[in-house]
C-alpha cells in the first residue's frame, strides 16, 4: 500500500474496509493484513489503486510482505473460518443505520445493520481483539437502549440470538449471561467504549465518533495501559491560546495582517483560563500548509480556475470546483478551526462541510467593512488532508464518490492512535506471559 512500514509479526483483518482510512492505520500500528473485504465499486477501486490485490476463491493466508488481500462484495456472503486462531486485530466500521423509536421498541429493526455481521466474524475468527468505529448518534436517548444491546452483543458473540427472537429477548438472556459464569473464556470479551471528538488527537476536523475496543476475556488484559494510551493529545483551549499568544501565527508568517487581526480579535471573547499542558487543536489552515512541516503546502486554487480540471502543475485531486454558495444552515469552513465534520453525503458534497472561507477579499455591499471573504469548495486533496490521509493515496472514481469515501472512512491518524493502544496492551500480556 501507500505507506510502507514494516509490521510487526501482528496480523488483522478489516471488514466494511471502504476506503482504507482504518486499514491504513491498523497497518501504521504495526498489524498485517490478512483480509479485507468491501461491498462498493469504487472504494475497492480505491483500496486496488493503492496495492490490494483481490483474494480470489483462495482461502491462503499471505505471508509477510504479500499485498494486502482484498474481496469484494457482500460481507454476508464471506467466509472467515479459515483464519481462525490467526488474527489479532478485526477491526471495522460496521453500517448501523438509523432506528425509530417506535421501530426499536417494537424490535423492528433495520436489515442494513452489519453489526451482526463482526459477530459472526468474531465467531469464525475468534481474534484477540476488536475495534469498531461508528457515529455519535448511536449514544442518542432514543437509541441507547438497542446501543446498549449491541455491546452485549459483543461481549458475547457466541452467544447467537434465535431467528424468532427479538432483539428485546435476545438482550434478556445475555443480561442473565453476563450474572453468570467467568469472565476469562474464549468466547467470552471485554468491552469498552470511548466518545471522543477526532480533534482531540491531532485532526484537523470536528468529528465527533463512539470507538468500542473489545479483548478476548482469557487474555486478562491491563486495562490500565489501554486508557493511558488513548488520553487526549489536543485541545480547542490551547488553540484559542497560540492564537492569542501569536505562536500560531508563527506557523502561518505568510498569513495577510488583516486575517491574522480579524481572527485573533475574535478569539478574546473564547478565553478562558486554563493548565492545559496539550497541543493546540490542529487548524484547516495547519492541514493546508502540510502540519507544520510534515508535508509540503497545497498551491492556492487560482479564483479562474474553478473548472473542474486537473491540471499538470497541481498535486493529484487538488482540483478547483465551481458554484459554491454560502446561505443559512449551509455555513462554511474557517481556516483558522479546525474543520466541520466531513460527511458522505447524498451526493458527497453535503451542506457547507466542503465550502471553505479564504484569506482573498472582495467588495460585500452586505459587510460592515465593505468587504467579503471569498469562498469556494474544498478540494478533494484537502478534504483528504483535514481525514489525515497521505498525499499520494488515490481515490478512486468521481469527485462525488470520493469525497463519499472520505466522509465513510475513520481519520487515519484517530484510528492509529487507538490501534496503537490495542497493540500496547497486547504486548503487555505477552511479555507478561
Amino acid at each position: 500500500m501507500a505507506d510502507d512500514q514494516e509490521p510487526t509479526g501482528r496480523t488483522s483483518v478489516e471488514l466494511f474496509a471502504g476506503g482504507g482510512g482504518l486499514a491504513m492505520a491498523v497497518h501504521r500500528a504495526g498489524f498485517r493484513p490478512l483480509l479485507l473485504n468491501e461491498y462498493v465499486k469504487h472504494a475497492c477501486d480505491t483500496l486496488e489503486a493503492n496495492g490490494a490485490v483481490p483474494r480470489g476463491e483462495d482461502e491462503r493466508i499471505p505471508e509477510a510482505g504479500e499485498p494486502w488481500p482484498l474481496v469484494r462484495g457482500d460481507v454476508r456472503d464471506l467466509k472467515m473460518g479459515y483464519l481462525q486462531g490467526e488474527v489479532d486485530l478485526l477491526a471495522g466500521g460496521p453500517p448501523c443505520q438509523p432506528f425509530s423509536l417506535g421501530g426499536v421498541a417494537k424490535g423492528d429493526e433495520d436489515k442494513r445493520n452489519m453489526f451482526p455481521e463482526m459477530f459472526r466474524a468474531i465467531r469464525e475468527i475468534q481474534p484477540k481483539a476488536v475495534i469498531c468505529e461508528n457515529v455519535r448518534g448511536l449514544l442518542r436517548p432514543s437509541f441507547k437502549p438497542y446501543f446498549d444491546y449491541i455491546l452485549r452483543e459483543l461481549e458475547f458473540p457466541f452467544e447467537e440470538r434465535d431467528p424468532a427472537a427479538t432483539w428485546l429477548q435476545h438482550d434478556a438472556l445475555l443480561r442473565t449471561k453476563a450474572q453468570q459464569g467467568t469472565t476469562d473464556s474464549l468466547e467470552r470479551y471485554r468491552v469498552f467504549k470511548f466518545e471522543v471528538n477526532a480533534a482531540d488527537y491531532g485532526v484537523p476536523q470536528i468529528r465527533n465518533r463512539v470507538i468500542i475496543i473489545a479483548f478476548r476475556g482469557d487474555l486478562d488484559i491491563d486495562e490500565t495501559i489501554l486508557h493511558d494510551a488513548v488520553k487526549k493529545t489536543h485541545s480547542e483551549e490551547a488553540l484559542l491560546h497560540s492564537l492569542s499568544t501569536g505562536t500560531y501565527w508563527e506557523r502561518h508568517a505568510k498569513v495577510p495582517k488583516h486575517v491574522r487581526d480579524h481572527v485573533s480579535k475574535g478569539v478574546q471573547s473564547e478565553l478562558s483560563i486554563t493548565n492545559d499542558k496539550l497541543k493546540p487543536w490542529r487548524t484547516l489552515r495547519d492541514a493546508i500548509a502540510g502540519f507544520d512541516g510534515e508535508r509540503e503546502p497545497l498551491p492556492q486554487i487560482k479564483w479562474d480556475k474553478l473548472d473542474r480540471v486537473q491540471y499538470d502543475d497541481m498535486p493529484l485531486d487538488h482540483i478547483g470546483w465551481p458554484d459554491a454558495r454560502i446561505y443559512p444552515g449551509h455555513t462554511p469552513n474557517v481556516l483558522d478551526r479546525p474543520a466541520k465534520t466531513v460527511k458522505a453525503g447524498v451526493h458527497g458534497v453535503p451542506g457547507g462541510e466542503s465550502v471553505m472561507l479564504t484569506d482573498s477579499r472582495v467588495s460585500g455591499l452586505k459587510s460592515p467593512s465593505g468587504q467579503r471573504y471569498r469562498h469556494r469548495y474544498m478540494t478533494v486533496r484537502e478534504t483528504a488532508r483535514v481525514m489525515t490521509f497521505p498525499d499520494e493515496w488515490r481515490l478512486s472514481g468521481p469527485r462525488g464518490e470520493q469525497m463519499r469515501q472520505l466522509g465513510n472512512a475513520v481519520p487515519v491518524l484517530l484510528g492509529e492512535v487507538f490501534a496503537k493502544a490495542v497493540a500496547k496492551v497486547l504486548d503487555e500480556v505477552e511479555n507478561r506471559t
